[in-house]
């Protein structure tokens, strides 16, 4: 769906099923860091929670553009791999939820950003495969540093693509992540790399606009530019 410039674009964003408490209750809750929200609406769109459950592709149908939210491992089942010991935390019904969105969105080249663990969804939802462990990869835990603390990861941008329309040749983000793509899907064109190696955007081709990255851009509110990208490729 296009927004026609009467409302604001409505931006659909993935969520996950955790334990979470509130007041005097602890339950299981369809959860996502309010900080997605928040670029989201600064950017001038209304964000709309996706849980994984009851899915349904034509809820697509009443969306602009979606988010795929980071969060949890990607499980290796769904690239047909064997669990690194350091894959223990995994959300199989969730990567089924967000495989079907990200098939239909791109079947309906509906505007699609994907972040950190989307970015990774998007690689295996169209064939690819993941460094289940990175430090194993480049040697080091600069992508995730400590429990709850984030990396700062620079990268450099392939002129000519839509990343680097948005954000020039070069970029700065907030990143926290053991896990990165290896093998890459055929349909996506890597589009920025850190100093290691580490893909850290890559692009659906034949897609106005189909991008994954690698850091976490919410996490840096003065800087809305891949959200504002996406705002207005819904116009």
């Amino acid at each position: 769906m296009v927004s026609n410039g009467s409302r604001r674009p409505r931006i659909g964003i993935t969520t996950y099923l955790e334990p979470a408490t509130w007041g005097i209750w602890h339950r299981e809750a369809a959860l996502v860091p309010r900080v997605y929200l928040d670029a989201v609406a600064a950017a001038g769109g209304t964000p709309l929670l996706l849980p994984p459950v009851g899915t349904d592709p034509s809820v697509l149908e009443i969306l602009d553009g979606l988010v795929i939210a980071g969060g949890c491992d990607v499980d290796p089942a769904s690239y047909a791999a064997t669990p690194h010991p350091e894959t223990v935390d995994t959300r199989p019904g969730r990567d089924d939820h967000e495989t079907v969105l990200i098939r239909a969105a791109l079947d309906q080249d509906l505007p699609l950003l994907a972040i950190c663990r989307g970015l990774q969804m998007l690689n295996v939802a169209l064939g690819g495969t993941l460094h289940q462990h990175l430090p194993d990869v480049v040697a080091h835990d600069e992508h995730r540093p400590q429990p709850a603390v984030f990396g700062t990861t620079e990268v450099k941008i392939e002129p000519g693509t839509l990343t680097a329309r948005i954000l020039g040749d070069s970029a700065t983000g907030n990143c926290y992540h053991h896990q990165a793509l290896d093998l890459v899907a055929p349909a996506l064109k890597v589009t920025a790399r850190a100093g290691d190696g580490t893909v850290e955007a890559a692009e659906v081709e034949g897609k106005d606009f189909a991008l994954g990255v690698q850091w976490h851009p919410e996490e840096t509110p003065e800087d809305l530019r891949l959200f504002t990208a996406l705002i207005r490729s819904t116009q």
